[in-house]
């Protein structure tokens, strides 16, 4: 990854601070979630650094410790009694404004495509559309909970609409990689995610951007939005 432009790898990572920072907001600035997502990020940023994840012939892929505890944990959350609890609690305004992080990711795995480290299918030149949701988010956020002129279900279908654009990329950005199971994008599979601090996508942005997706779906169906 040493040819990709440092400026690349300084954007990316603000915009990971910049989504651990609206989801602390979101979660009333909870110190919790400060540490654990703090010490998550610094140890697989670290098992990175030391390219564990660059070998891709393990079965199953060693990517699998990357999106397994998130999605686990995840599932715990609304599994659980106290799980739905905290759900309940997060402030829905903040969890629609963190999808704004979508455009910055956006722009990030498009300069990874022109260095050959994605697919150009992973991004808004290919089947890419993720970006609508960074660029809508704000407009949710502003009248559908600052002037709250948007109904319930307008809310809702944002949200689902959004999460399908979200599945859409990632079994793309799966199924792009070099692992064993690899079904596209043979002449350019989709290696940046193997690599620091890039793993912090599938790890963290994902995940909360997920999270924050079902979180809210869960709140305006018990009417907690």
């Amino acid at each position: 990854m040493d040819d990709v432009p440092l400026f690349t790898a300084i954007l990316f990572t603000c915009t990971v601070l910049l989504t651990c920072f609206i989801f602390y907001r979101a979660a009333n600035t909870s110190k919790t979630f400060f540490a654990v997502s703090g010490v998550w990020l610094l140890l697989q940023g670290f098992i990175a650094l030391t390219g564990f994840y660059t070998n891709t012939q393990t079965i199953p892929p060693r990517f699998v410790l990357l999106i397994g505890v998130p999605l686990l944990f995840i599932l715990l959350l609304f599994v659980t009694k106290n799980g739905r609890q905290y759900i309940d609690n997060l402030e829905p305004k903040y969890l629609t404004l963190l999808h704004v992080v979508r455009v910055p990711v956006e722009i990030v795995l498009y300069l990874l495509f022109l260095y050959k480290k994605v697919p150009v299918t992973m991004t808004f030149e290919g089947s890419n559309f993720d970006i609508l949701s960074g660029i809508s988010a704000p407009f949710i956020f502003y009248f559908g909970y600052k002037k709250k002129i948007l109904g319930k279900t307008i809310l809702l279908l944002w949200n689902f609409i959004c999460i399908g654009l979200l599945l859409n990329v990632v079994i793309t950005a799966v199924l792009s990689a070099p692992f064993e199971f690899q079904q596209f994008a043979f002449d350019q599979p989709n290696v940046a995610v193997l690599y620091f601090p890039y793993i912090w996508l599938p790890c963290c942005v994902v995940p909360l951007v997920m999270f924050s997706h079902l979180a809210t779906i869960r709140q305006l169906l018990v009417n907690k939005a």
